[in-house]
């Protein structure tokens, strides 16, 4: 992460270099944007984590390690779609799940529903890219989301 960091810093400041005036008007741009959707992710965060705190873990990981894969998957898929975590949460998370026995289909699902899919972040996508656009994004990101699990369920065996 810290490579990201340091390659737009120095981006920044090559790009002042080059021209002064551009450069300001672009980071107060940035600044503005920022400002303005702040409010939006940081409501939406608290929500989410007031609803995984009041979840206990031990009920996910019950669900999800059904022996039923295809209900497995739908509901992990599901509650990937309706949840919103950043990837520095949602990999450790996936690491427990898989501790307490959830197959990789499942996981495979969840995880990228989690990152593909955004049913709470709906409102605020729609604002910005309206709402065909919102909803084509989220109805492919769920389709690649469950041909990604059938795949990584191919790959370790889990389907046949």
């Amino acid at each position: 992460m810290y490579y990201l960091y340091i390659t737009t810093g120095l981006a920044l400041i090559i790009s002042f270099f080059i021209n002064k005036e551009k450069t300001i008007i672009a980071v107060k741009m940035a600044y503005k944007k920022l400002a303005k959707i702040a409010p939006s992710f940081l409501g939406l965060i608290i929500f989410i984590s007031i609803v995984l705190y009041l979840v206990p873990q031990e009920l996910i990981s019950k669900s999800l390690g059904n022996d039923n894969k295809f209900i497995s998957v739908l509901l992990a898929s599901f509650i990937g779609s309706i949840t919103l975590l950043p990837g520095p949460i949602a990999y450790p998370l996936g690491k427990v799940l898989l501790s307490e026995g959830v197959s990789y289909m499942v996981l495979a699902a969840f995880t990228t529903t989690l990152m593909m899919v955004g049913v709470l972040t709906f409102p605020i996508e729609k604002a910005y890219f309206g709402t065909k656009v919102t909803i084509a994004r989220n109805a492919l990101s769920f389709l690649i989301a469950i041909i990604v699990a059938i795949t990584i369920g191919l790959f370790f065996g889990e389907l046949l």
